[in-house]
Formats: structure tokens, sequence, C-alpha cells
């Protein structure tokens, strides 16, 4: 089911206005990847970035092309792990968070 664009704008008026939503927003988009679902994962960052930084300063910032990282978080984008590695490291110190890999209880 796709996401109304209605939907995205209510998203991303949250993330302006509430920083622990953006943040959470931020670790959810990491941990759904590493979790296995890429797509979700993009599609998160995705609006995350437009939400906050913006893929032209995003783009400035890790070097790449705007127009590039959009396809790269695209649905059918397929990011290196060094891009992808750059952009979180980027939005991280954007948003003053520091996220680690811990082992799952049990």
């Amino acid at each position: 089911m796709a996401l109304t664009r209605d939907f995205k704008e209510l998203v991303q008026k949250r993330i302006a206005r509430d920083p622990a939503f953006a943040d959470a927003l931020l670790r959810e988009g990491i941990d759904t990847m590493l979790a296995g679902d890429v797509d979700t994962g993009k599609a998160i960052l995705r609006d995350y970035i437009k939400a906050t930084v913006g893929f032209e300063k995003l783009g400035a910032a890790t070097g790449t092309p705007a127009k590039s990282l959009i396809r790269m978080l695209g649905p059918r984008g397929n990011p290196q792990a060094r891009n992808l590695f750059g952009i979180i490291g980027y939005l991280q110190k954007q948003a003053g968070v520091e996220l680690h890999v811990t082992p799952a209880p049990g």
C-alpha cells in the first residue's frame, strides 16, 4: 500500500516540530535496514532527510550529488556501504545522536 502525500507531509511536519520523534525515526530507519528490510529503511530515511537536512545539504556534506542520493534511497536504489555509512554518519552528527549496534537480548 502506497503512502499518500498527506501522510508524508504529516510525518515531515511532525519531524520538524518534535525532535524526539525525529530521533526515533532516524533510529527506526537504520534499525529496519539492519533487520533486513532495506526498502522500508530507505523509505524512512528518505522522509527523514526531506524533513531535516534536505538532499542538497546532505549531498554537499557527503560529496555526492543530491540526485544520486535520491536515487540511492529510492525504491530501486542500491547504495554502496560506503555511501550509506556516509549518509548515516552525517545524519547522526546533525541530529546530535550516536547510534550503536548491540546484541539482541535472549
